[in-house]
């Protein structure tokens, strides 16, 4: 093993989930063992990987297997052991030379899928290898598309975006009857599924928002490709500007800290988004507008929040249930207890502030 600096290597870090690159790095090839590779990525040390690439692959598996796991353990410490495995597994690194180019032996070719996400390049780099097969996945999911049959047509995420491969809650919104089909709001549009759905039920005018550039890239492409290119998007915290007859949202589900942009759309640290949603609904929802929050019971299942704090929360925004719509997810990594519903809410409590509304 020879040792490296990052400013000896003469290498760019690459990275999209702010990590930084490894003070003290050393190369290594198919000759380390994975026990002295897992010590090294413990103590702190990135390993820079000049074998073949199915090597590293191999390498990469056997260091997960020495990080254990934590199952039956409570939620916090399965995070806190997800996020100290992520840790250590992001310290094995490849190289990448100018344009992308993986060059090590029965590399595959992934310079579409890095310029996707990283931009062209036209300098050496080093990568998580970890990373590196996120954003190789995340391409062919890309290109592949997942197929709603809501829509009889395929989405495709990008890298870095949600992709909608748990279905429930989509079929919630194509089935639970429109209050309107003149205006409605979907409020974390991510690929733009549901907007997509509001618009192929008959919604004439669809106003898409999201906090994340990535997300609305990735929602346009998918009009486009639909052709609901009339759906508006906007970039915001929460709400556009005004008032909709019918507003969607499907909030990250779990109140707890996200490790990474992609699971922003999973962990709501302290339900922020769900709370900013319910306080400020009222100002946005027209009277006798319906909104749709779709919510899944796993943060109940997991002891993160109780049913009574969501129905407090309700009341405390000025809300009313109208009625909720039901269904078990079908993904073979959901539980079996798990339910996802539909909440149908209305406004008891409208402000009487008139449209636009600045939050």
């Amino acid at each position: 093993m020879n040792p490296l600096s990052t400013k000896d290597g003469g290498r760019r870090w690459l990275t999209t989930v702010g990590t930084k690159c490894p003070e003290r790095l050393v190369a290594v090839d198919d000759h380390v063992t994975a026990g002295e590779a897992f010590r090294l990525a413990a103590s702190g040390t990135g390993l820079a990987w000049y074998g073949d690439f199915p090597g590293a692959r191999n390498l990469l598996a056997a260091m997960s297997r020495r990080c254990g796991t934590a199952a039956g353990k409570p939620f916090p410490e399965q995070r806190n052991h997800r996020s100290r495995q992520a840790r250590i597994l992001g310290r094995l690194l490849v190289p990448l030379d100018p344009g992308h180019v993986l060059p090590l032996r029965r590399g595959p070719d992934v310079r579409e899928a890095c310029t996707e996400v990283y931009g062209p390049s036209d300098v050496a780099s080093l990568v998580s290898l970890r990373e590196l097969l996120g954003v190789v996945g995340a391409h062919e999911w890309r290109v592949k598309g997942v197929e709603i049959p809501a829509l009889g047509a395929r989405i495709h995420p990008h890298y870095g975006v949600f992709s909608p491969i748990r279905g429930e809650y989509v079929d919630l919104v194509a089935r639970t009857p429109l209050p309107t089909k003149e205006l409605a709001f979907d409020i974390g549009t991510g690929t733009g599924v549901l907007a997509a759905v509001l618009a192929h039920r008959g919604v004439e005018r669809v106003v898409a928002t999201d906090n994340e550039p990535l997300a609305l890239a990735c929602a346009r492409e998918n009009f486009a490709r639909l052709g609901f290119g009339g759906i508006e998007t906007l970039e915001a915290d929460v709400f556009p500007p005004g008032r909709a007859p019918l507003i969607v949202c499907n909030p990250p589900w779990l109140p707890a800290r996200a490790h990474t942009p992609l699971e922003r759309a999973v962990y709501d640290p302290g339900s922020r988004m769900l709370k900013a949603f319910l306080d400020r609904l009222p100002r946005h929802l027209e009277p006798g507008g319906e909104a749709w929050l779709i919510l899944s019971d796993l943060a109940e299942l997991l002891g993160l929040r109780r049913r009574e704090e969501l129905l407090d929360a309700f009341e405390r925004s000025g809300l009313e249930v109208l009625g909720r719509e039901d269904i078990r997810p079908r993904h073979p990594r959901a539980t079996a207890e798990e339910v996802t519903s539909l909440w149908r809410l209305k406004a008891w409590r409208l402000t009487t502030r008139a449209a636009p509304v600045p939050d």
